[in-house]
Parts: C-alpha cells; sequence; structure tokens
C-alpha cells in the first residue's frame, strides 16, 4: 500500500511558498519518491495570502485536486495566524510548522491546536542574518526534513546548492546554504 504525505503551505505572495513546494518535491524526486507540487492561485498580487501544496509519495499519485486534510501544515507567514485558519483540515496527529518568533507552546495556544505536533523557527530571522533578505520560504525546508524525516536534510542541501550554483554568485549560494543547517538546528519542536 502507497504512504502518501499531503502538506498545505501558506504564506503571502511573492514569499516564495510555491518554489519552496517545488523544491521539496523534487528533494523527495532525489529519494526515489514521486511528488506533485501546484498552488491555488486566484485575483492574488504581491502580499496576499496564498496557499500550494505538495504530495510526496512512494508510488505514483493518482489526485489531481486541493489537499482539504493534510497531513503537514507549513505558515511561512506569521501574521497569517489571525488571517487564515491554518489548522483546517489538519488531521489529528498532523504537524504544523511556523515561521515565527513565538514559542511552540504558544502558537498550540493562540490556535488551540491541542493534538499532533508544532515546530517553530524564527526562519525570517536566520534569512535576514544570512541571506540580507526576509525570503524565510526555502529555510522550511530544513524544518520540514528534522520534524517529518520524510526528506533527508543533507539530499535537500546538495539539491539546493545545485540548483542555485548556475543561477547565483557563490557567496549567496553559501548563505542560503548556512541558512538551511542553521534552520535544521535551530527549530524547536512542542
Amino acid at each position: 500500500m502507497s504512504q502518501m504525505t499531503e502538506i498545505r503551505w501558506h504564506g503571502r505572495a511573492g514569499q516564495g511558498v510555491v518554489t519552496a513546494g517545488e523544491l521539496l518535491g523534487e528533494s523527495a524526486m532525489h529519494e526515489g519518491k514521486y511528488f506533485q507540487s501546484f498552488p491555488e492561485y486566484g485575483a492574488e498580487r504581491m502580499g496576499a495570502p496564498i496557499k500550494s501544496y505538495t504530495r510526496l509519495s512512494d508510488q505514483p499519485i493518482e489526485y489531481h485536486c486541493p489537499i482539504l486534510e493534510p497531513d503537514v501544515v507549513i505558515v511561512v507567514n506569521p501574521n497569517l495566524l489571525s488571517v487564515v485558519d491554518v489548522t483546517e483540515g489538519l488531521k489529528p496527529n498532523g504537524i504544523l510548522i511556523v515561521n515565527t518568533v513565538e514559542s511552540p507552546e504558544k502558537i498550540r495556544k493562540q490556535l488551540k491546536f491541542t493534538k499532533g505536533t508544532v515546530w517553530c523557527i524564527d526562519a525570517s530571522k536566520v534569512a535576514m542574518e544570512e541571506l540580507k533578505r526576509d525570503i524565510p520560504s526555502t529555510m522550511m525546508l530544513s524544518v520540514i526534513a528534522k520534524a517529518t524525516g520524510m526528506i533527508n536534510i543533507k539530499a535537500t542541501i546538495e539539491l539546493t546548492q545545485e540548483k542555485l550554483s548556475g543561477k547565483l554568485r557563490p557567496e549567496v549560494v553559501e548563505a542560503n546554504l548556512r541558512a538551511l543547517q542553521r534552520c535544521y538546528d535551530e527549530c524547536v519542536q512542542g
């Protein structure tokens, strides 16, 4: 029987949640898994709340619909916690990953999420310190690696290096790799 994991991303248009979902899928593909990654588009403009979806499976994926009951929810923009019901449909034993300065306990209480697992990382701070820009979406991949074990952090770092090397200056690539490792090391569970 196939093991499929469904992931819903929450962010704002322009924050890179679609790209991060695709990178997650490609990381899984490098480990022999199948994936789907697709955004939910409407009349979004820069800064508008958006959703993106990623499915990972050890078998070909035949579903072609939005994810209504995700196993994992990733919140890239913490301001959305008071705007969007990010836990809607999240399975009771699901994993919630939030880019925030707050503790997992505080997020759990704020969202009334009593089951499952909450992981927090201040990915925006790491991105600002390493990249000098608030681009936290890709940094969340390392938290997914640690929280779920679905992807390997070393393989994810290698794929990121491969993808970025042809596009960015070497020092920018290295900053991205440091940021990924830092988020993996600094995320906390509650």
